[in-house]
């Protein structure tokens, strides 16, 4: 009960001696631990991917199922977790209370302000394990590992033509004569 009291409180008596992020909880602290260890002792049956806390094999465990149990109540949109559908509820709201401290750039979610802030940093911590180029965005990486693999997943209903991302193939919709 007391620390649950915690979380009301705000108090967060547990520091990581790795990088002084404080929890409400000794449990929490022990689970962000493994941040540092990269212990990651939950396994999908599925496809053999690792997580460092149960929750969060749980919330990965809805892309084998496709559940999508939360939904906005304003568009219907639904999402894995509750923690994105209170993110995507301010885009109806227009909340923004995340700030960088830098350029006071407002955000709806706590982890686009940490990537934004990669711009003032020029952090850039996605390494592509080919040509060891560097990005501040796992996407964009992901994007790029496209040049090296030949995949191209974005194809044209009308000539059957393929791109490696979207914004080619959109570029090329604009101009196809067989596009629908």
């Amino acid at each position: 009960m007391r620390v649950h009291q915690n979380v009301h409180t705000g108090e967060r008596p547990y520091r990581c001696d790795v990088c002084d992020k404080t929890f409400v909880s000794k449990w929490y602290l022990n689970v962000h631990h493994r941040v540092h260890t990269g212990e990651r002792p939950y396994r999908c049956d599925v496809c053999d991917k690792t997580f460092a806390s149960k929750s969060k094999l749980k919330v990965h465990q809805h892309v084998h199922t496709g559940e999508h149990p939360y939904c906005c109540d304003v568009c219907n949109k639904t999402f894995t977790t509750t923690n994105s559908l209170q993110d995507h509820q301010r885009v109806h709201t227009g909340e923004r209370p995340y700030v960088c401290d830098v350029c006071k750039k407002t955000f709806i979610s706590s982890s686009d302000l940490k990537v934004h802030q990669r711009v003032h940093t020029r952090e850039r911590p996605y390494r592509c394990d080919v040509c060891h180029k560097t990005f501040n965005k796992k996407g964009i990486l992901r994007v790029h590992h496209r040049l090296h693999s030949g995949e191209r997943p974005c194809r044209c209903d009308g000539c059957n033509k393929t791109f490696s991302h979207k914004y080619y193939l959109k570029k090329h919709l604009s101009c196809c004569n067989q596009h629908p």
